[in-house]
């Protein structure tokens, strides 16, 4: 699986640990970025994603949504083909 996948979270979140473990049990690499004392990433979620919760998940900078969303991408065995796709070329960094 080579999609760039970031994972914005906070240490004390369940949900935030179970997507972590999701994508750790399909073996994919991803950056995981704290946001807990980062207003200025809680702003930019919620410009770009529309949501104001974590976790949220990004494939190939796409807002994929948190652990409910991956959770049922999977179960619709839709998220090992979002995870397979490679990131376009120049795909901009992700706030970090």
């Amino acid at each position: 699986m080579s999609a760039q996948v970031f994972i914005y979270t906070t240490q004390w979140c369940p949900f935030c640990h179970r997507a972590k473990s999701l994508l750790m049990r399909k073996n994919v690499n991803f950056r995981e970025i704290d946001v807990d004392s980062r207003p200025d990433l809680r702003r930019w979620l919620k410009e770009t994603s529309g949501q104001h919760t974590v976790p949220q998940v990004f494939i190939n900078n796409r807002p994929v949504g948190g652990f409910t969303d991956i959770s049922a991408l999977d179960q619709a065995g839709e998220l090992d083909s979002l995870l397979r796709q490679d990131p376009p070329d120049g795909l901009p960094a992700l706030p970090q």
